[in-house]
């Protein structure tokens, strides 16, 4: 933005300086402007509104999942490299187990689910389900939710400044390109009459 503002200052007297060199500079400015506030304000829209609708998913996975204690029958024979994409390691190998667990609302059920480790046969872990009994992910937690909605307006805010860096390339090139024919028929007319001023020495 300094600079912008230099060289803006730097053409205001300036002999030697063009039409366009003074548009190109106040491209540049506005551009900077663009990018600055109304980067910052796409950023903070995006930002806020992907925490509110975030912030909503939380409260509502917070009243729908319920954790449940579930008892495997027996290990399954091949190992999972699933992994709860909420879990905070991340890095933790699931086996998949064949399991019963009691839900929320009194109902008995059984079936394949993952289970943190190697666990034996009748050893208890918890696992999600809605309530119904129906196994689902982990919900959804508050710190999660924020670093999203980070993301989202970091996002919102670099689109922007993408946009405005293109557009102000795109009306600098057809500047350069205007420039430049003037220069060619300068030189056309130029060319005309080059030497003539010395033809009759």
């Amino acid at each position: 933005m300094l600079r912008v503002i230099a060289g803006l200052w730097r053409w205001r007297r300036n002999p030697l300086r063009r039409t366009t060199d003074l548009l190109e500079a106040w491209v540049a400015l506005a551009a900077a402007l663009v990018i600055v506030l109304g980067g910052g304000f796409a950023g903070f829209a995006a930002g806020s509104a992907a925490h509110d609708a975030l912030q909503r998913s939380v409260r509502i996975q917070a009243q729908q999942r319920h954790q449940v204690w579930a008892t495997p029958d027996r290990a399954a024979a091949r190992p999972s490299a699933a992994t709860d994409p909420e879990a905070a390691a991340g890095r933790e190998t699931h086996r998949r187990v064949d399991a019963r667990w009691t839900a929320p609302d009194g109902s008995e059920h059984s079936g394949p689910v993952a289970a943190p480790g190697a666990v034996r046969a009748g050893e208890r872990f918890r696992i999600w389900t809605d309530a119904h009994g129906r196994v689902v992910t982990r919900p959804l937690d508050a710190s999660t939710a924020r670093a999203h909605a980070v993301l989202a307006g970091l996002g919102a805010a670099a689109l922007v400044g993408a946009v405005t860096v293109g557009g102000r390339q795109l009306v600098t090139r057809r500047m350069l390109h205007l420039r430049d024919r003037r220069w060619e028929r300068e030189w056309e007319r130029v060319g005309q009459d080059w030497g003539r001023a010395g033809a009759g020495s």
